[in-house]
């Protein structure tokens, strides 16, 4: 039996600290292998700003080389009113009946999750396992006893909290306004991916 990561954003575009944030889960977690899981541009929740094949190029290029990440468009190819994280965990169970699946989140999507803003939260977190990464300023644990949805899944086995060295603050959204205003964020993204920025105008 595997542990498998999905590990869902928009990659608008994909950084050096998605990459060293699924390293650093893998080798914590113990996970045999990640699953990048770039979201759809039909997701009515969310705005990007190229299109969903520059991304997915991007997130080949980034995660070549490393034998424990793997990409899969499969929110990609889906409608948009049909896109929900319980849905997609339904999917990768199947298609790893033998694995334990984790699904990997920020602790500012914890508390989206605890106040029901999701589709299906309850059953998401009744259903599923999570690996829930710390956030500036997020008391997690506090987030679960305060959430009825959260604290009545928590078994001890449900979500794996890790509240060390990874709330890093560069985001896509500072590289995607450096890049729009003439600035120079080569070396928070990785090399091939800021080589296919340039060469295809992105985010200018």
């Amino acid at each position: 039996m595997g542990k498998i990561g999905i590990y869902g954003s928009s990659f608008d575009p994909i950084t050096n600290v998605h990459l060293w944030t699924a390293s650093t889960v893998a080798h914590r977690c113990r996970l045999d292998k990640v699953i990048f899981l770039p979201c759809s541009n039909k997701r009515p929740d969310k705005t990007m700003h190229i299109s969903d094949e520059h991304r997915w190029n991007m997130i080949l290029l980034a995660i070549a080389g490393n034998g424990k990440f793997v990409a899969d468009d499969y929110e990609m190819k889906q409608a948009g009113w049909e896109i929900a994280t319980y849905l997609t965990l339904q999917h990768f169970k199947a298609a790893y009946p033998e694995d334990e699946v984790n699904f990997i989140m920020g602790a500012d999507l914890l508390l989206d999750i605890g106040e029901g803003k999701w589709k299906k939260s309850e059953e998401l977190i009744a259903e599923n396992k999570f690996i829930v990464m710390a956030r500036d300023g997020i008391n997690m644990l506090s987030a679960i006893s305060r959430s009825p949805i959260l604290r009545n899944a928590d078994d001890g086995q449900t979500f794996h909290l890790i509240d060390k060295g990874l709330a890093m603050e560069i985001s896509s959204s500072y590289i995607r306004d450096e890049l729009r205003r003439g600035g120079e964020p080569r070396y928070l993204v990785p090399e091939s991916c800021y080589s296919y920025i340039r060469e295809h105008r992105l985010y200018q």
